[in-house]
Formats: C-alpha cells, sequence, structure tokens
C-alpha cells in the first residue's frame, strides 16, 4: 500500500454547488408536522413565527436538488471539503482484512459538522433582516457552530445549554462566549418554561427537549429574533449532505466503493448528512447498508415508536413523525449529550421505517473503550457522540476478521473531543457508569404522547 494515498481532500472547488433532498426519492411522502395547539399540518404562516420563509420553503420541500447560496458556499469553504481519511493504522490494531475510511468533520472551526447548516441558517435569517438568534445546544457543538455563525453574520446569538453539559463541558460555553453568543444553563431563570421546571425539581439536569422549549418561549416573544435547531428537522438534514456528496467524489478518487456506511445517531443530522446521497441506491436493491450508531441510555431508533410527538418537552414545538421516546423522557447524564433526544429527526425516521437503516445501541464505557483506541493508534481523540460510531465500525471489521471478509467500512467522524476531556478523565479513571434503562421509562414517557400520536395513523 502506497501510504501517501491514505488521504483524500478535494480542492474547494469541489464543494457541492446544491443540497440533496432526499424527500423527492422516497417511496412515501413524510407526514406534515402538525400544530401543537390545533393538531392540523402547521401552515408556513404559522412556522414563519420562528423561522425564515426559505427555511420552512427548504422544510416541506420535495425539490431533488437546492441551489447552495454562494455567500453560504464562501463561508464553507473555510473548512470544506473535509478530508476522508484511509484508517491504516486502525485496520493493522485491529489485524481486520476490511478497509476503513472516516470522513473528518472536526476540521471545521468549532470542531464538528454542525456549522454545515449553521451558516445556511444564519444565512436566511440574515437576509430576512433578523438580529437575534436563540438556540439550545446539547453538549454544546451546535452552540457553537450557531455562535461562530452568527458573528460571521452580524447576528446576536443566544444559546441554552442543557445542564449537565453545561457543567460537563465549561470549555464549549468558553467557545461560544469567544464568537459573542451568550450561552446559559438549561432549564433556567429566564423563562417561563424554565422556571416552572426548576420549581418542581429544582435539581433538574435538563433535556434538549427542555432547551428546545425555553429558546422557542425566547424567540416567540420577541419580534427580532427567530429559533435555529441544529438536527431533527429536514432543512438541517439537507444541509448536511454536503457530506455525503463529498464522500462520493472521494471514494471514487479511492477506487472504492462502501460495503457500510455508520454513523452516530441523536436527531440525525451527521448520520443523514452521510446517508442521504446513498438511499436511493439502497432503495433499488444495491449500495452500503446504512448503520445508525445511539446509546443505550436513549436509544430512540432501537426501543421509541414510531409516532407524532412535541419536538420539546412542553409542547410548543409543532408535532413531529418520528420515532421517540416520549417528551417527557429525561435521559441520565451520559457523557455523549448531543445524544440525549428523546426523537429522531422525520426524515431519517421514515428511512428507517421504510427497512433502509439498520440500528444498533451502546453503552458509554465501550463507545469511550472504542475512542480510546482510535485515539492511539490513528491520533485524533473523537467527541463522545463520534465514539459511538467509531465502536459500530470497530465492530464491523471485527466481524470482517472473523469472516474473513474485505469489506469497505466508512464511518462519519462527526467532531473532536478536544473539550471533552473531563469525559476521558473519568473514563481513564474508572468513574463513568453504564446506565441500564428501565422499559417502564420509556413505557411512562410513550404513555403521554400527544393525542394526535393516537388519533393520526402514520404506520
Amino acid at each position: 500500500m502506497n501510504l501517501d494515498q491514505h488521504r483524500y481532500v478535494l480542492p474547494a472547488r469541489d464543494i457541492p454547488t446544491a443540497w440533496y433532498n432526499i424527500a423527492a426519492d422516497l417511496p412515501e411522502a413524510i407526514p406534515p408536522h402538525l400544530n401543537p395547539q390545533t393538531g392540523q399540518p402547521a401552515t408556513p404562516q404559522e412556522m414563519g413565527a420562528i423561522f425564515p420563509q426559505e427555511i420552512i420553503k427548504q422544510e416541506v420541500s420535495t425539490e431533488r436538488w437546492i441551489e447552495i447560496p454562494e455567500p453560504v458556499r464562501e463561508k464553507l469553504a473555510i473548512w470544506r471539503p473535509s478530508p476522508l481519511v484511509r484508517a491504516i493504522q486502525l485496520e493493522k490494531h485491529l489485524k481486520t482484512p476490511a478497509r476503513i475510511y472516516y470522513k473528518y468533520e472536526g476540521v471545521s472551526p468549532t470542531g464538528s459538522h454542525k456549522p454545515n447548516s449553521a451558516v445556511a441558517q444564519a444565512y436566511y435569517n440574515k437576509q430576512e433582516g433578523i438580529k437575534r438568534i436563540a438556540t439550545e445546544t446539547g453538549a454544546g457543538q451546535w452552540g457553537c457552530s450557531l455562535a461562530f455563525a452568527c458573528d460571521l453574520f452580524d447576528i446576536e446569538c443566544k444559546v441554552y445549554m442543557v445542564k449537565v453539559s453545561y457543567e460537563q463541558k465549561p470549555f464549549r460555553r468558553s467557545m461560544m462566549e469567544l464568537f459573542g453568543a451568550s450561552c446559559i444553563p438549561s432549564p433556567s431563570n429566564e423563562t417561563e418554561a424554565g422556571r416552572a421546571l426548576l420549581a418542581k425539581d429544582p435539581n433538574c439536569t435538563g433535556a434538549l427537549g427542555i432547551a428546545i422549549t425555553e429558546a422557542i418561549e425566547d424567540a416567540a416573544g420577541r419580534e427580532d429574533t427567530n429559533y435555529a435547531l441544529g438536527s431533527v428537522l429536514n432543512h438541517v438534514c439537507l444541509h448536511q449532505t454536503v457530506i455525503g456528496l463529498e464522500l462520493k467524489k472521494q471514494l471514487a478518487m479511492a477506487e472504492d466503493t462502501p460495503d457500510i456506511l455508520i454513523g452516530c445517531a441523536g436527531g440525525g443530522s451527521n448520520l443523514a448528512g452521510m446517508i442521504f446521497p446513498y438511499v436511493k441506491e439502497r432503495m433499488e436493491g444495491k449500495g452500503p447498508q446504512l448503520l445508525a450508531v445511539e446509546p443505550s441510555a436513549c436509544p430512540t431508533l432501537t426501543r421509541g415508536k414510531y409516532a407524532y410527538d412535541y419536538g420539546d418537552s412542553i409542547g410548543l414545538a409543532p408535532m413531529a413523525p418520528m420515532y421517540t421516546l416520549g417528551h417527557t423522557f429525561v435521559p441520565s447524564g451520559i457523557h455523549a449529550g448531543g445524544l440525549r433526544y428523546h426523537g429522531m429527526g422525520p426524515t431519517i425516521s421514515m428511512v428507517r421505517k421504510l427497512g433502509l437503516l439498520d440500528a444498533v445501541s451502546y453503552h458509554q464505557n465501550e463507545c469511550f473503550e472504542a475512542g480510546v483506541t482510535f485515539a492511539r493508534v490513528e491520533g485524533i481523540c473523537p467527541a463522545p457522540e463520534s465514539t459511538h460510531a467509531v465502536k459500530g465500525a470497530i465492530d464491523e471489521a471485527l466481524k470482517c476478521k472473523e469472516t474473513g471478509e474485505e469489506k469497505c467500512i466508512v464511518f462519519n467522524l462527526s467532531g473532536h473531543g478536544h473539550f471533552d476531556m473531563l469525559s476521558y478523565d473519568k473514563y481513564l479513571a474508572g468513574d463513568l457508569e453504564d446506565y441500564s434503562l428501565p422499559q417502564e421509562n420509556i413505557d411512562t414517557a410513550l404513555n403521554n404522547l400527544p393525542e394526535a400520536a393516537a388519533e393520526t395513523s402514520i404506520s
């Protein structure tokens, strides 16, 4: 093997000129979002209270290709195209005949895939004259990315960060403030929803659904403010397809064809970005296996129900058709904060429902073990979320070792873990706990699904 050929980097001119919209090729239409008050399909006017019109158009579009505005491509060129790397040292360490590649999104200014959508959303809000954006963040990657994007377009940014992650990952808050954003732990005393939750449970560790509620309440209460979401929604997954579109060109450079694509899954954005350009091939009975890896503490795809549910914890956000654990579900404080969301994006959920996407779940200790292995042989410390994809890739490579199959395994290394060293410290000290999620916890939350989940058939 020529070791000079293990890294595949496209020139900046090869940044995609259009996003790929999977809705154009799915055999079933994705059911519409529902107004949380009426239970009827949400209208563009209703969604316009917190989103810019271009984002709303993208959310419901069935056009196959949506042009990326040149100002957005110009900002993406700061770090894109991201490299595809052959994990030669990992292959040797595992003694596997498999060929392992990773698409490395940690090269972005904030160290994850999240700016791919943050830049686009900030741009569209700027075009409509919005002065301020409110958002939530779990582990902090999205908060950092939106802070960065808002700084590029001179927009004020307010971030509600899940309290347990705010305490676990202080340097992500520092990065948000570096880019000029304001970051506070959620639940907070700054919103009616936050105050109500704290009155009920002063020690509440928070959840993405709670932080979303606070951010939406903030945005809905000010005319100069919109809301931005970093995962789940169709337009976010759309923006992330730059990952998979680049990947196709890079694998062609490597003269290789993927047998399996692997990504971690919380709300679904990095996974969608990598696999959506391959789903049509999968529907045609060819193309790679698609695998989602999620935490056992928040197993949305592996143990959740496909139903209408609120996108937030209280019911301010539209109801969406998704695999869900129930909007009242509060996961344990695992260190992969970006994967602690009760629901999965509607487009990812539809791909799963159609039988085109497989899913597995792991405990956090075995994922950190995989992350440490990867760091020691490949030299990159993965984010806790990304360790799930690493674990999935290692397991698939070990299967190849047993069978002798020479599969091509590709996973999305969605971000680095440079701001997660406290989590690694706990793992190395043996202080991380695995959490076995009782079925009764899921059943209790699923019993609180909105009435539309029972009244509207999406099976």
